[in-house]
């Protein structure tokens, strides 16, 4: 079955949702056209290289419960994406803006990414584990134990060049059960894992985070960013040696108030990332120049989850924020691969 096929499994298509959501400032009704340049999309510094003139920020769909982990099909020219709590992951269809359902239930899947053969890599909150979707549509378990111990409930993914899969684990999805079927207790730390694209075989690349959240890597995969999402509240950055082992552990950027989660890079090496759980004016997208330096901000009425490039160029930022996915298209291309 070829890609085209594999995806066409989540046939079941629905309108999206149109009715107006929530408004920043009380002053934005996402039912009206919007404005040129959007005033919601804050240059703080020169760097920061969004033309405002070009765009504004959509809202593509909306009425779900807590949106996660989008991926872009370039070549399918589609978004996929989770909902968490309703335990299905969803599709959005760039050329007529139709959504469907493309997997239910999808076990409250997390975090998702594409491997290097373009097959959907996700995190699946419930079975603690990380899998594969191949492409007749059938289900490969890349990792769901260390050490004979069950996984907390993995996050995010992403894979790097050489093929390898890197994860989080911070456990959020069996503190309850309303990212997963139950509560849980946790047996393993919350660890960063790294899987070996020819053993197959795991390893904690770190395990001295309180909850490791977002990852991704620089352009050129010297540099890993992770996110920790718990009381320290900030994005670290490590050297990667040899694509297989992290040094250099130090504070990129602090997100308080609230705190970041997914988290992205451009090809000029700017790291993008979410933001909430704090201010609810802070709610939306930061930008981060190489440096570590705050360059620029979406804001949004909701707190954002996560979020991707994609676009037929990669030059259009997918957001998944509480209830909906919003998209604004930007001078900037994403680092990410498939």
């Amino acid at each position: 079955m070829d890609r085209r096929a594999f995806l066409s499994t989540a046939a079941a298509t629905a309108a999206a949702a149109m009715q107006p959501g929530l408004v920043r400032a009380a002053t934005r009704d996402w039912g009206n056209l919007p404005h040129y340049p959007d005033s919601d999309i804050v240059a703080l510094d020169p760097r920061f290289t969004y033309n405002v003139n070009t765009g504004a920020i959509e809202r593509l769909t909306t009425g779900y419960r807590w949106c996660e982990g989008p991926v872009y099909f370039r070549d399918l020219r589609c978004l996929v994406w989770s909902d968490i709590p309703n335990n299905r992951l969803m599709r959005w269809n760039e050329d007529d803006g139709s959504v469907s359902t493309f997997r239910q239930p999808s076990n409250y899947a997390n975090g998702n990414t594409r491997d290097n053969a373009g097959r959907l890599v996700s995190c699946e909150h419930d079975s603690r584990r990380v899998t594969r979707t191949e492409y007749d549509g059938s289900i490969t378990v890349i990792m769901d134990k260390y050490q004979g111990k069950p996984l907390n409930s993995p996050n995010d993914v992403v894979v790097s060049a050489d093929g390898a899969i890197w994860f989080t684990d911070p456990g959020y999805g069996i503190l309850g059960n309303y990212e997963s079927g139950a509560k849980r207790p946790f047996e393993l730390p919350t660890n960063v894992y790294r899987v070996d694209p020819h053993s197959g075989q795991a390893a904690v690349m770190a395990d001295d985070f309180e909850r490791p959240n977002g990852l991704a890597f620089s352009p050129d995969e010297k540099r890993l960013y992770v996110v920790d999402s718990g009381g320290p509240a900030h994005i670290r950055v490590f050297d990667v040696a040899n694509g297989a082992r992290l040094t250099g552990s130090k504070v990129f950027a602090v997100s308080k108030p609230g705190t970041a989660d997914g988290v992205r890079t451009d090809m000029g090496g700017n790291v993008w990332c979410s933001q909430g759980w704090g201010d609810p004016k802070e709610d939306g997208v930061r930008c981060y120049a190489p440096d570590g330096t705050l360059i620029g901000k979406i804001l949004l009425p909701e707190t954002v989850a996560n979020l991707c490039f994609g676009g037929p160029k990669k030059n259009r930022l997918f957001i998944c924020a509480s209830t909906s996915v919003y998209a604004v298209y930007l001078n900037d291309v994403g680092a990410q691969k498939p």
